[in-house]
């Protein structure tokens, strides 16, 4: 796994059934990545023991959360698979605070 804080463009649209949207494709280092699958999605809540006090009260104030999403991808359209340099898995970050995305890791 490889860790970085790059910032990326996302293009988002619907994924799975019903009316979910979700990553559908995202610019990196200057190559275009197509989503092939989410594997997983959740939320991360920061550090509340780092605020000072009060600011992590119940109701969640002054916590930063971000929307994680675990996807395999590979580059262009082109359908990569499993051990094409081409394809990976990737987490993709989306702050609800700053209103960006971030790539924040990779598995190898």
């Amino acid at each position: 796994m490889r860790l970085y804080d790059d910032l990326v463009e996302v293009r988002k649209g619907p994924i799975g059934p019903g009316d979910n949207e979700g990553p559908e494709q995202f610019l990196w280092r200057g190559r275009l990545w197509q989503v092939r699958e989410v594997v997983a999605h959740w939320v991360e809540t920061g550090a509340w023991w780092l605020h000072p006090s009060g600011a992590g009260s119940a109701s969640g104030a002054g916590l930063q959360e971000r929307e994680v999403w675990r996807v395999t991808a590979s580059r262009g359209r082109a359908v990569g698979a499993v051990g094409d340099p081409g394809f990976g898995v990737f987490d993709l970050t989306f702050d609800w605070a700053e209103g960006d995305w971030r790539l924040a890791r990779t598995a190898d």
